[in-house]
């Protein structure tokens, strides 16, 4: 079911701050959709005004073609699993996952089927009958889950679900998550401040910061085009090689002036500069754009390796040029070693400009 947000506001006036400022949403029907962001960036707070849990200051929400900004949260048919999965103890698994559907008073043939079907889904059948007590911290998720879809609902909402489990777990669970959108196709949106969850789940990423949208687009839009310089540091990790610059002339070519070393501008750039006026800006290249190479390239930089990090199959390695400290991702098995003199070459497909006033991206598709 298709998620619309219209011009979307909400406000704490105890603390005189806009914890959502003017978000413009649509989320297609059948997508799952992350929001990522930090702390206090409004991302939980959107999610909440989607499930009728909060009451917008301006704005309106559809689900498919109904207006529900005013809807109460038990008529809006979606379903939301917490960050903290709480389950009544006395409890089996199965009365877990039934008890929405005794409060709607269904029979009680329908809600064993519905119950079966949601175990079976995500693979608690064998669960049904221990007490919620006997389940591990996995298997407790899973139990949300199936609470969460027993109702059918048009829309799952989805709060940081996996932060309290260990990483092996997390891993295992959002495999679990993938796998039950590509079954049921419901309309997912998946709330997390983790971008390793995001960049694995989403089919598409809304990046938010300070209650406003930063950017919208795919996993790989978000890494490789970010559109302002906060998207640019908070996806990806190691962050990318940010450092301050001047665009100018250098005989017959546009170049950025990093502070002694001039790097050629690349053409996709050139249309949308103006090389009469010196202008400073941002210049940006993500680790796995720099590549090392011997010291006949004409357009490489020297520096030397100060620092090596092991990343399994690959490594971190930092550079040092003159002040600035470039960080590079190799494969593990290439030769590196703390200390020597080495060369730097960068792709200039992977290069990135920013406003250095907004931090608006410059970058122009070639």
């Amino acid at each position: 079911m298709k998620v619309v947000l219209q011009d979307l506001v909400k406000k704490y006036p105890a603390s005189d701050s806009i914890a959502v400022n003017h978000v413009d949403l649509t989320i297609a029907d059948s997508e799952l959709i992350v929001f990522l962001g930090p702390s206090g960036c409004g991302k939980t707070t959107t999610m909440r005004m989607i499930a009728g849990l909060e009451t917008p200051d301006g704005g309106k929400i559809f689900i498919g073609e109904r207006d529900v900004t005013y809807v109460a949260p038990k008529d809006r048919r979606v379903a939301m699993v917490f960050q903290n999965f709480s389950m009544y103890p006395s409890m089996t698994v199965y009365e877990n996952i039934a008890f929405p559907l005794q409060a709607l008073k269904r029979s009680k043939a329908e809600i064993d089927q519905l119950v079966r079907e949601a175990a079976e889904l995500v693979g608690v059948s064998a669960l049904l009958k221990r007490g919620v007590r006997q389940v591990s911290g996995g298997e407790a998720q899973r139990v949300s889950l199936a609470r969460a879809m027993v109702r059918r609902p048009e829309v799952f909402l989805m709060d940081e679900p996996l932060s309290s489990l260990d990483a092996k777990l997390r891993v295992q669970m959002r495999t679990e998550i993938k796998r039950l959108h590509q079954e049921t196709r419901s309309t997912m949106v998946f709330v997390t401040h983790d971008q390793e969850e995001a960049m694995t789940l989403g089919d598409r990423i809304v990046v938010m910061s300070q209650g406003k949208v930063q950017q919208v687009g795919t996993p790989h839009e978000v890494f490789f085009d970010p559109y302002n310089l906060f998207v640019a540091t908070f996806v990806g990790t190691p962050g990318m090689n940010l450092f301050d610059g001047v665009i100018q002339q250098s005989g017959d070519t546009l170049c950025v002036d990093l502070q002694g070393y001039m790097q050629p501008i690349p053409e996709r750039f050139r249309a949308t500069l103006n090389a009469k006026t010196p202008t400073p800006v941002k210049w940006g290249i993500r680790p796995e754009g720099i590549r090392f190479v011997d010291a006949t390239d004409p357009n490489s930089l020297a520096g030397q390796i100060e620092i090596i990090e092991s990343l399994g199959s690959r490594q971190l390695v930092f550079v040092r040029s003159g002040d600035k400290l470039f960080s590079v991702i190799v494969d593990s098995l290439h030769p590196v070693r703390q200390g020597e003199n080495c060369h730097l070459h960068f792709d200039e497909t992977r290069i990135h400009l920013f406003e250095a006033q907004n931090g608006r991206s410059l970058t122009q598709r070639g």
